[in-house]
Parts: structure tokens; sequence; C-alpha cells
């Protein structure tokens, strides 16, 4: 994981000062990084006999698809308001600013369904909790979380405590 690692583009001071930006657009334009990112997140959920994966919007898009494909599942988007043309479920949660909302077509995920949610980024675990309570509000399992990269330094993981939560690239602060 190093060598992805070192294939993240680290910027100081964005979007504000005092915050360290983890670039993925770099690891994602290197060919190589981006299939072994692909590949090593699939390989974390290879038994697992999932039935859908879910990518929360919008950076979730670029790895759940792939993942869906190699582990012969579906894929879902998780969705801001207003996105999806059927009838949805929402989730709203809490923001360090204000608060947010998600959306899934209500068909997405039928009871007994084995779900993965991934995404690019592990923080504060607020929106993923909140796909994860969605998943379950419509009937699904969550049979884990994937995510590229994780900032230990925040409360993400204690968040989905109780829940698989797998990721690749780890920052301690």
């Amino acid at each position: 994981m190093d060598q992805l690692k070192s294939l993240i583009r680290e910027v100081p001071d964005f979007p504000k000062p005092g915050i360290n930006f983890y670039d993925i657009t770099t690891l994602l334009k290197h060919p190589e990084g981006f299939r072994r990112t692909i590949d090593a997140l699939v390989e974390q959920f290879k038994d697992a006999g999932v039935d859908t994966i879910i990518g929360i919007e919008a950076r979730g898009f670029i790895f759940a698809p792939a993942m869906a494909y190699q582990l012969g599942a579906g894929f879902v988007p998780a969705r801001k308001p207003g996105k999806l043309p059927s009838e949805c479920a929402t989730v709203s949660y809490d923001l360090e600013y204000g608060q947010d909302s998600l959306q899934m077509h209500r068909d997405a995920v039928g009871s007994g369904h084995r779900v993965i949610i991934a995404d690019d980024l592990l923080a504060t675990g607020g929106t993923a909790k909140a796909v994860v309570n969605l998943v379950e509000q419509l009937g699904g399992e969550v049979v884990g979380l994937a995510f590229v990269v994780e900032l230990e330094f925040l409360p993400g993981r204690r968040r989905l405590e109780g829940y698989d939560v797998r990721s690749l690239i780890k920052y301690q602060s």
C-alpha cells in the first residue's frame, strides 16, 4: 500500500488553512495504481457473497462499479436528493456545519440483499453511517464498507463500530 500512498498528492491548506487534503486524482490517473487499488478493494471481499455494491456520490461512483463488475454484483448509487428519477428512500445526517441527505431508489436494495458500501475516504463517518442506515431501512444487510483512504485521526471507524470496515491507505495525522 505504500506504493499506492505515494501516488496520492497531499495539498496543504485546502480547502482552508490547517487542512491537509489528500487528492486521489493523482492515483486515479496512474493506470497501474488505479488497477491495484480496485484489485485490493475487491480482494478484501472476494468471498463475501455480495449482491450489491453501493457507491456514495460522487467519488464512490469511481470505485463501486469496478468492484461490482469484478465481484459479479450489481451497482447502486447513493445520491444527493433530486438526482434519481423513481421513488426514493431518503436519509438525513448531520455535518459539522449543517445537514445533508442521500437517497437511493426504494427498489435498489431488497430484504436480505448483501451489500458493500464503497467510497474514496473515511473521515468522520457521517456519510457512510447514513448510507448504512439507508440500506438497513430498505431491508439490506451491510456486509462491509470499503474505503481507499482512511483518516485515522478522525472518528469515522468509531461511528461505524460493529461493521466490517476496510481501508487501503491510512493517515495518522
